[in-house]
């Protein structure tokens, strides 16, 4: 097994759960470069297609919920092992499908595994990360997500043209499995038990609490403060979905492209995300760092993200030249993704001791979303053979997102206890480590 030996025992650890965003995404986007093949030989329409799509959806949306509750009860040692296991051969399964209904139940597998997956990372994250360091560890990790929706379509497009898409489907799944390994052989739920650690990183991490002085989720009042962040991400949700299913299929059809070249430019859109979350997690710790105000720090980037990314969807309905669409979709691609890191930085921000099941809710609406919006987008396309009547819907949450941010109140701490209420989180707690 290799050894990461140039870092420190936190940077090693924020490495891996990177790969591990990385190879989700992989895992879950890499249909949407292998759909034309798959169409052709499987005989699918574009709403069946778009039911497969959903259909990860789905039990992802719900086990953002109860993924995120385990891992804030069993780890995220055990949960990831569990869930990997569990996506790792689902990917391989897709591989194997004969029809649109094999199709379709690979899918839901697939999303069972991955439901849990990013709140039980936010849950380890929130152990092994200094609170003001929470934006750029999101950041970086969403940035890996973002690079893996960057590298599959020309990897997928390789490997199917050498191989086929089947096995452009098993080989991934093997490199998941390999994830899995590594991760279950390398990470500690607590900082403390690791033997890599040092004293110097343990004095900047949160102090856990210690199974038997963890108190249970208060579902209901938990759920009433995460649902403007839940709407908000919603709104996002519904316009990433959109890139991730349909941007290879989009320049395929609506510009007559090759496997190939469609695979480039889309490629190119997602590079953009990889830039987005970087900066929109460096943006934001910056913010909280030099004015102490974690509204301001998390709530002004998104804001300023969904607004963007309006100002250069806008131009798809308008234009039909292929460099400048590309050019206004890597544009919106990467104010869109300037809002990932602030956002998914919230949870820990208003209920850190809750914060597997927390990010469960807000990711909830992403999830939601993609139940929604896929075959929203493929009944619409199979109705009027237009590419970009899609476009309109994002336009309009792109709007409401920038207005519901508003709402989140992440320097509000959430507190277990009903009383006595607790005053809005000020300058000194926000950026302290053990907050």
């Amino acid at each position: 097994m290799l050894r990461l030996v140039r870092f420190k025992a936190t940077d090693r650890v924020l490495l891996i759960i990177c790969l591990m965003y990385l190879v989700t995404y992989i895992d879950r986007v890499n249909i949407g470069t292998a759909a034309p093949a798959m169409q052709k030989e499987l005989g699918l329409t574009n709403f069946e297609l778009g039911l497969a799509f959903s259909a990860f959806a789905y039990p992802y949306a719900f086990f953002q919920i109860a993924g995120g509750w385990l891992g804030d009860r069993l780890g995220p040692r055990k949960t990831l092992l569990i869930c990997g296991a569990i996506w790792s051969a689902a990917t391989v399964a897709i591989g194997f499908v004969e029809g649109a209904m094999s199709l379709i139940v690979a899918r839901f597998i697939l999303g069972i595994g991955e439901g849990s997956a990013f709140p039980t990372a936010t849950r380890a994250l929130a152990n092994w990360m200094p609170a003001d360091k929470r934006g750029f560890a999101q950041g970086i990790t969403h940035a890996a997500a973002r690079l893996g929706n960057a590298l599959t379509p020309p990897i997928i497009a390789l490997l199917i043209v050498a191989l086929s898409w089947r096995d452009s489907f098993w080989i991934i799944g093997v490199i998941s499995f390999a994830w899995v390994g590594l991760w279950f052989w390398y990470f500690r739920d607590d900082p403390r038990a690791h033997k890599h650690i040092t004293e110097e990183e343990l004095s900047v991490l949160p102090k856990m609490k210690i199974a038997s002085e963890r108190k249970a989720v208060p579902w209901g009042r938990l759920l009433k403060r995460m649902m403007p962040v839940t709407a908000t991400d919603f709104c996002y949700g519904w316009t990433l979905w959109l890139f991730l299913n349909w941007i290879p299929s989009y320049f395929l059809h609506e510009y007559h492209l090759d496997i190939k070249k469609s695979a480039i430019f889309a490629s190119g859109v997602f590079f953009a995300g990889v830039v987005g979350d970087t900066v929109g997690g460096m943006v934001s710790d910056h913010i909280l760092r030099r004015t102490g105000s974690v509204s301001k720090a998390r709530v002004s980037v998104i804001v300023v993200g969904f607004l963007g990314a309006f100002a250069f969807m806008l131009p798809v309905l308008f234009v039909h030249d292929l460099v400048t669409i590309a050019l206004c979709l890597s544009g919106a691609f990467f104010f869109a993704e300037l809002i990932v890191a602030p956002i998914w930085a919230v949870p820990m921000d208003i209920a850190p001791q809750h914060s597997g099941t927390a990010s469960g809710f807000m990711n909830f609406g992403f999830g939601l979303a993609g139940m929604i919006s896929p075959v929203v987008f493929g009944a619409v396309i199979d109705a009027t053979g237009r590419w970009d009547l899609p476009f309109i819907a994002s336009l309009g949450l792109l709007l409401l997102g920038a207005v519901l941010a508003l709402f989140m109140r992440p320097d509000d701490m959430f507190v277990d206890d009903v009383e006595p209420a607790r005053p809005a989180v000020n300058a000194s707690v926000a950026v302290r480590p053990s907050a």
